[in-house]
């Protein structure tokens, strides 16, 4: 593919930048004047080899690189050129920290097949694609909340209520060798704890109460799949546990369909959203997990506007991980009705976490 591209760019330097030797000698002199001013307002950019030129633009942040774009009808060619963005796309994408409904990369985007010039390359515009979403660039740019969405905003602050309350579950609580939870407890310096208040649900414990920034408080009830001796001694020796949470209630198309207990399905009715965690140290198929989502997030529990944070776990620093645009595919996030984000954490250090949390938070009806 590098060596496509890099044959498309010398194409468009050779289109508008033709090499002064080779022009006709029976130009018009006042041509060539004009020529040879053009040629020495150039910078020194300009003339570098082709291959220089792509090297420096792949240093470049997405801002910078629109920039540069904006400087000459040579350099808007060149950072517009369709086969530099798909490069940069294939590249990057691996590396995002994060992704949600709003920035999710289109199916047509997401094949690795080679697509290397031709019409259907200039049907894809890889550009727009990457700047929408890049997690840097969402950043920068922010994102627009959709008039009904900020109407609801508006209406849920003129509320007093309770603090939210959201439910937390997922095979990465139990499967990776540090605890998110136990961090969480243990770091008030990154999220402070609140409380633990005396109430249940169903028999269910109600949870721990955090502080985000020291102002906004919200409660986590985290539902585990069975007993600490079971989770410890399965994750020892590497196997699934038959979970409590869940009931199968058969198979379509080979796959499994769950239910939720009834325990579960009262707490599914009292949260204001859901954290799911995700063991991305391992990169097995989620199919199972995608179902036990879909059942936790039924209409029948609640409405589809609360939120769905995924938080895509490893235990350490340098660990291997799935990506997260990977895990909201294989957790087929698309088919959800749901506002939900993928973020990726390191359970011993919550690098990420408050990223998580403050936009669980926002899609909540917080205003931050």
């Amino acid at each position: 593919m590098r060596s496509a591209l890099l044959r498309s760019l010398r194409s468009v330097r050779e289109s508008l930048l033709p090499d002064t030797s080779a022009r006709s000698s029976h130009l018009p002199q006042r041509r060539e004047e004009e020529e040879d001013e053009d040629e020495g307002s150039r910078s020194s950019l300009d003339h570098l080899p082709v291959d220089m030129q792509f090297l420096i633009m792949t240093y470049l942040p997405p801002e910078d690189l629109c920039r540069l774009g904006g400087c000459s009808r040579y350099w808007r060619s060149m950072v517009q050129e369709p086969l530099l963005w798909r490069y940069f796309f294939m590249r990057d994408m691996a590396s995002w920290t994060s992704v949600d409904h709003l920035s999710m990369p289109q199916e047509e985007f997401l094949k690795t097949a080679a697509v290397t010039e031709g019409s259907e390359l200039q049907r894809r515009d890889y550009m727009s694609e990457y700047l929408r979403c890049s997690p840097a660039c969402r950043r920068q740019y922010g994102q627009h909340r959709p008039a009904l969405e900020a109407v609801a905003h508006f209406l849920q602050n003129l509320v007093a209520g309770a603090e939210p309350r959201f439910a937390m579950l997922g095979p990465g609580l139990e499967q990776l060798d540090i605890s998110l939870m136990t961090t969480m407890m243990y770091s008030p310096h990154i999220l402070p704890m609140a409380g633990i208040p005396q109430r249940q649900i169903e028999g269910i414990g109600s949870g721990i109460s955090f502080l985000y920034n020291n102002r906004h408080k919200f409660n986590i009830i985290t539902l585990y799949s069975t007993y600490s001796s079971e989770r410890e001694r399965a994750r020892l020796e590497q196997q699934s546990v038959r979970s409590k949470l869940f009931v199968q209630q058969g198979e379509v198309e080979g796959l499994p369909v769950y239910s939720v207990t009834p325990q579960v399905q009262e707490v599914c009715q009292a949260v204001n959203g859901f954290i799911f965690v995700s063991n991305a140290e391992t990169d097995r198929g989620r199919m199972e997990e995608s179902s036990q989502l879909q059942s936790v997030l039924q209409p029948v529990w609640g409405p589809a506007s609360r939120p769905l944070l995924v938080l895509s776990c490893v235990s350490r620093e340098g660990a291997q991980r799935t990506p997260s645009v990977t895990v909201a595919q294989q957790l087929q996030l698309h088919l959800l009705a749901n506002p939900w984000m993928v973020q990726d954490v390191v359970s011993e250090s919550l690098a990420g976490l408050l990223d998580g949390i403050g936009w669980l938070l926002k899609h909540s009806g917080l205003r931050l």
